[in-house]
């Protein structure tokens, strides 16, 4: 996925020790831009879901190759939220 940035822990899920694992479904253009972003996976906690999948919209990927050609292509990305290790 390139050198993106994690997405940010929503505080107010913090507070709450919110945590899980949401899995979006990317549909990454032939130049590497996020198109699409779904949520494949709930993690459970609406904030947690919704902070992952706007911060993977701004993300850059490597294309998917055809022979010798980008093309649009679907992916799965895992994102965790853990409070190991969080403020």
């Amino acid at each position: 996925y390139l050198h993106n940035p994690r997405p940010a822990y929503p505080p107010f899920s913090l507070r709450l020790r919110e945590e899980g694992r949401v899995v979006l479904r990317v549909l990454v253009s032939r130049v590497g831009s996020a198109q699409r972003v779904l949520i494949a996976r709930s993690s459970g906690y609406p904030r947690l879901d919704r902070s992952a999948q706007e911060t993977v919209k701004g993300w850059r990927f490597v294309p998917a190759q055809r022979g010798d050609e980008a093309t649009d292509a679907w992916v799965l990305v895992p994102i965790n939220f853990s409070l190991r290790g969080e403020a």
